[in-house]
C-alpha cells in the first residue's frame, strides 16, 4: 500500500471521527445561533401585500372584540356570556401579540393593538377603514350603553356580525394570488376560520334562548 493511500485513509478516517463527534454534541454557544438562524429563515417564507393586510387589519379587528368583551363584567351579563367574553380576551389577546411578532420579524409596521381600522389613502387624503364586520362608532355606544338583558342580547347580536367580518377576512385573504401560503399566517387564519364559525354558531344558539327567555316573561 503506498504512502499516498495510507494518508488518504488516515485523513477519511480524521474526518469521519469528527463529523460523528460533532453530531453528538452541539455547543451550548451553536444553540442560539441555529434558533436564531431559525426564526430568521421563517421571515423568508413567501408572503404577500394581502398577507400583511390581512395581520395588520385584524389586530385592530381582535382588539375591538376584546373591548366589547371586556365590558361584560360592569354591564350585567349572565354567566354564559360573561364565560364567553372572557374565552375571547384570553385567545385574542395572545393572537394579537402573534400577530404583531409577525410583523416586526419581517419590518413592516406593527399596530398597537387599539381598536382600530386600517389607514387608507382615499382621494389624497388619510381615511380610517374598519375592517369587515366591525362594530361603528353608534354600535358601540348602543353596546356601551345597554345592562343587563338588553346588553346581552346586542352583545350576541354584533359579536355575531364581528365573527362573520373575520370569516370574511379569511376568505379574501385565501381569494388573493399567493397569500396564505407562509406557515403562521395559513395556521393562523384557518384556525380564525374554524374558532369563530363555531362560535357564531354557539352564539346564535344563545341569542335563540335568550328571546325565549324574554318571550316567556
Amino acid at each position: 500500500m503506498t504512502e499516498m493511500t495510507l494518508s488518504h485513509i488516515r485523513w477519511t478516517a480524521a474526518t469521519a471521527l469528527f463529523v460523528v463527534a460533532g453530531a453528538v454534541s452541539v455547543p451550548v454557544c451553536a444553540q442560539g445561533t441555529v434558533t436564531a438562524q431559525a426564526r430568521a429563515d421563517s421571515a423568508r417564507y413567501p408572503y404577500t401585500e394581502a398577507d400583511i393586510h390581512f395581520m395588520s387589519g385584524m389586530i385592530g379587528h381582535h382588539a375591538q372584540a376584546i373591548v366589547m368583551a371586556g365590558w361584560a363584567p360592569s354591564h350585567g351579563a349572565s354567566a354564559s356570556v360573561r364565560t364567553l367574553c372572557e374565552r375571547i380576551i384570553n385567545e385574542q389577546g395572545d393572537e394579537i401579540a402573534s400577530m404583531q411578532t409577525w410583523l416586526r420579524d419581517r419590518g413592516q409596521p406593527v399596530p398597537d393593538g387599539h381598536a382600530a381600522g386600517m389607514k387608507m389613502m382615499m382621494n389624497g387624503h388619510e381615511q380610517e377603514m374598519l375592517m369587515p364586520g366591525m362594530l361603528t362608532e353608534a354600535q358601540m355606544k348602543e353596546l356601551d350603553a345597554a345592562r343587563g338583558t338588553e346588553f346581552n342580547r346586542l352583545f350576541l347580536t354584533d359579536m355575531i356580525q364581528h365573527h362573520q367580518g373575520a370569516v370574511s377576512m379569511v376568505h379574501d385573504l385565501f381569494e388573493s394570488y399567493g397569500a396564505g401560503q407562509d406557515q403562521t399566517v395559513f395556521k393562523f387564519a384557518s384556525d380564525v376560520n374554524v374558532d369563530q364559525s363555531t362560535e357564531i354558531t354557539r352564539m346564535q344558539k344563545m341569542l335563540v334562548a335568550l328571546e325565549i327567555e324574554g318571550g316567556s316573561e
